[in-house]
């Protein structure tokens, strides 16, 4: 009935208010009513009378939204809001503020359980390299394609790191094949959407063909830690309507809901559960107190969590740069490609859109 929390632990922080109970994210039903945590970690669908953990667990389910409980109030289903994103006060120690951060970082990934059926996903930037080193023993995966420059990262870390590393070779029938699947558990057919997830899906696909039933990420990093280039100079970017760095920060922690509802669908889809250390509450709660220059410099971003992985990954791992997994694994420019090859061309309106949609649809 419950998924990511026992039901005591989700009924207290109901009780209580309190967003961040010491979990890893959860949603389900709760005495009679529909809950989901205050990041959306676990998506959720329906009424109380009909819900499931998917869309299609229920005819005509909507998300239950992040942070809200959904329940029956004089007949109709109503949505109440109990747990919002805490707004602590900035820390003015930093060298507390980072201890924290590390502390936080190394409980939540040492803390997964690192059995025969987990494997890591792995980009070979910091995040996915922090959730990795908690997991010694598992297997690492990267997707992209030949010549893609997370191909290229992923080795050269899981070389400084001495890692058994897997690379899922991507080509344009792969991406044919799994758009119409990836579509199908999403519900949407925009180009960003489907370049976020298919890379995802792809390599998830493997790691459930290999025969693990978890997949390790380092989800959620970016968002709490300054990791876009849009939170550096908000005031200049029309990206973001906040004008500071943790203004700009925590825009973008409040996409996360949206973000992990379509990421943790395609994962299932795919075979596998996903697992997200770095969402873990105890890292949420040691971000959000972060100052600025902690987050994100000109010359640095997700400065704190660089710090936390100093001395504990190799040098060059910590520094890595990261690229969004649709760029880095060159599975955007391969759709374009797709795209015009297909008869779609750049000048024609929402062309790799269209080149989806006639995927799924099969003209």
């Amino acid at each position: 009935m419950l998924r990511g929390a026992d039901p005591a632990t989700v009924r207290r922080a109901v009780e209580r208010a309190d967003p961040l109970p010491g979990t890893h994210g959860f949603a389900g039903a709760l005495d009679g009513r529909l809950v989901r945590d205050v990041l959306g970690r676990q998506p959720l669908f329906g009424t109380p009378e009909n819900w499931g953990f998917s869309p299609d667990d229920a005819a005509g389910a909507t998300p239950v939204p992040a942070g809200h409980v959904r329940e029956r109030r004089n007949g109709e289903t109503v949505d109440r809001r109990v747990w919002s994103l805490p707004d602590p006060a900035v820390s003015t120690d930093d060298a507390a503020a980072l201890a924290a951060v590390e502390r936080a970082v190394r409980e939540s990934v040492t803390a997964v359980d690192g059995a025969a059926d987990l494997a890591v996903a792995f980009s070979g930037g910091v995040d996915s390299a922090l959730v990795a080193a908690g997991v010694p023993d598992a297997p690492c995966y990267v997707a992209g394609f030949p010549d893609a420059h997370d191909v290229a990262a992923a080795r050269d870390a899981a070389a400084a790191m001495d890692r058994d590393l897997r690379v899922v070779e991507l080509d344009h029938d792969a991406l044919e094949r799994a758009v119409p699947e990836v579509v199908a558990a999403t519900g949407r057919t925009d180009a960003m959407t489907v370049g976020i997830a298919l890379p995802l899906y792809l390599v998830a696909e493997r790691v459930a063909a290999d025969g693990f039933d978890r997949l390790a990420l380092g989800q959620g990093a970016d968002e709490l830690f300054g990791g876009y280039a849009k939170v550096v100079d908000p005031a200049d970017d029309d990206r973001v309507d906040a004008t500071t760095v943790r203004g700009a920060t925590r825009e973008v922690i409040r996409s996360l809901p949206g973000q992990l509802e379509r990421d943790t669908l395609v994962l299932r889809a795919a075979g596998v559960t996903p697992v997200t250390p770095l969402l873990s509450d105890r890292v949420v709660g040691a971000a959000l107190p972060l100052p600025g220059h902690l987050l994100a410099t000109p010359d640095e971003r997700k400065v704190a969590l660089r710090r936390a992985a100093a001395g504990w990954l190799p040098e060059p791992v910590v520094g890595a740069d990261k690229k969004a997994v649709q760029y880095g694994s060159l599975v955007s420019r391969e759709l374009d490609r797709l795209a015009r090859q297909a008869g779609f061309k750049r000048r024609m309106d929402r062309h790799v859109d269209r080149y989806v949609e006639s995927l799924v649809d099969g003209t």
